[in-house]
């Protein structure tokens, strides 16, 4: 294949298949990938802003049933350490939230075979009711499949409900890679590829904004990877126009620390600088009717993020008041709002303050 004709594609938001996507992954010099990519985001976003937020990762339990082999977090069922956040620590931890300026909680943590869906529509209502303004960004598509076989509802009921109770949007967690070969491996107790698209689709016809995302660096292989983002790209192309759909995706690469994938398996994160910027770049290229690409600063770090800025990323993710899951397996990239302002202009961008549906408004921050 010529590369420059996959560029002129690319650039006509011409949809690459996935034999033409893996031969610019596998061939293409870097620069000329970000180069191009750089062309898209100003297609998709025009001017010169980077976005930003302040939100807060609160984990709703570390008590699951998955046993993840990339993950440190999560506790069995009679653990020493093993919890359910009480009420009381959510109000302290949303008014701290308030005080720091943001309005949105990150809401997550394992599959708890005690936790029922009243319990997640009771946890959501009573949030809203202490704090009307709050944002909940909660749950993902393999909680919304364990829920949905336990009550025996479908997904789009599971989703009305929540909703109902006042989810405010899906994170893409669970994506990991959407191979099965590869899920059989990393979490082989989570939902398929098909039942985390399913969710997603689901949750596109109700409207629901949602975002996808990647880990990779682990045990996938390089087609896998371009397979994964072919089929977000496919989902989306299958949304309402009017609806929100997928509005950012977001890659990060496996953190490895003290994991099983690393100390039984041998598995290491492959992770290095120019490799997560060929995905970044990779990532909107081929993702050509989803406008944003957040690059994942919590575990790239600074200057791996401000060259994502460059290379197709139109956003550095949130400050995260909190955040334990990924920090668990090594991630120690955290910023304050004034510091990842200042890596936003140091990168040649201005710093916008969004929300999660990436309405950006620029306000002091604190």
């Amino acid at each position: 294949m010529v590369l420059e004709d996959l560029y002129e594609k690319s650039l006509r938001l011409i949809p690459l298949d996935i034999d033409e996507g893996f031969a610019l992954y596998s061939h293409a010099p870097l620069e000329e990938l970000m180069y191009v990519a750089n062309r898209l985001r100003q297609l998709h976003n025009p001017g010169n802003i980077a976005g930003w937020m302040i939100d807060r990762n609160v984990n709703i339990t570390n008590i699951c049933f998955s046993q993840c082999s990339f993950c440190n977090f999560c506790r069995k069922k009679g653990s020493e350490d093993a919890y359910i956040t009480s009420i009381d620590d959510y109000k302290t931890k949303v008014d701290e939230l308030f005080l720091l300026g943001g309005d949105q909680l990150l809401l997550q943590g394992g599959m708890n075979p005690e936790l029922d869906l009243n319990f997640y529509l009771d946890l959501f209502s009573n949030l809203k009711k202490l704090y009307p303004s709050l944002k909940l960004h909660a749950l993902g598509p393999p909680e919304v499949v364990y829920l949905s076989k336990k009550e025996r509802l479908s997904y789009s009921v599971v989703l009305s409900r929540l909703i109902a109770a006042g989810l405010d949007s899906l994170p893409g967690a669970g994506a990991e890679i959407l191979s099965d070969r590869v899920r059989k491996i990393v979490s082989p107790a989570k939902a398929s590829s098909e039942e985390w698209l399913d969710v997603m689709r689901e949750a596109h016809k109700l409207n629901l904004p949602t975002s996808a995302t990647m880990m990779f660096g682990h045990v996938e292989t390089a087609r896998e990877r371009i397979e994964h983002l072919i089929r977000i790209r496919d989902l989306q192309s299958e949304k309402q126009e009017n609806h929100f759909g997928f509005i950012t995706f977001i890659p990060w690469p496996f953190q490895d620390e003290g994991t099983v994938l690393m100390k039984k398996h041998g598995v290491r994160s492959s992770y290095n600088g120019p490799d997560y910027i060929r995905m970044i770049a990779m990532s909107r290229i081929l993702l050509n009717n989803i406008k944003n690409i957040q690059a994942s600063i919590l575990t790239v770090g600074r200057e791996i993020g401000m060259l994502s800025l460059h290379a197709g990323a139109n956003d550095l993710g949130s400050i995260m008041i909190e955040e334990n899951v990924v920090s668990s397996a090594g991630a120690s990239n955290r910023f304050n709002a004034n510091e990842i302002q200042t890596i936003i202009k140091e990168a040649g961008f201005v710093p916008g303050r969004r929300n999660q549906k990436y309405e950006t408004f620029c306000p002091p921050a604190p």
